[in-house]
């Protein structure tokens, strides 16, 4: 199979589920749940969801080695683990101070939130350009 196809597939299974995450898993899980149950299930699902990104951005990563298009890819992938092991665990503890009134800790929140929201925008973007352009 052509390094091509692989990086095509992986793309596409990247972009897929950053896509049904961000505009039916997290809203679902916020409007259907109740609050004592949605905060819990989110982090339990937000590290199995940047291993999945993690692991598809890689494989395009060494699918498009000879390409620039590989070096956007590996951007992704190391934004990724700074999100997983860096920032999700600061959300996560600024949310618990949240919760328990701190509302500095509020305000830290909701701007590494927003991060990670724009964040995650520019890797959904960043991998349909790349995934446009590999597949031309």
């Amino acid at each position: 199979m052509s390094t091509i196809i692989i990086a095509i597939f992986a793309i596409a299974l990247l972009l897929g589920g950053m896509i049904f995450f961000a505009a039916v898993m997290a809203p679902l899980v916020f409007t259907k749940l109740p609050a004592a149950q949605a905060g819990p299930f989110i982090r339990a699902v937000f590290p199995v969801y940047y291993l999945y990104v993690l692991a598809t951005s890689a494989i395009a990563t060494l699918a498009l080695a000879a390409r620039w298009e590989g070096a956007v890819m590996a951007v992704v992938a190391l934004l990724t683990i700074w999100l997983r092991q860096g920032l999700m665990p600061r959300i996560n503890m600024l949310s618990d101070a949240a919760q328990s009134g701190d509302v500095a800790a509020k305000r830290r929140f909701d701007a590494a939130h927003r991060m990670s929201v724009v964040i995650n925008l520019a890797q959904i973007v960043a991998a349909g350009v790349v995934l446009a352009r590999v597949a031309a």
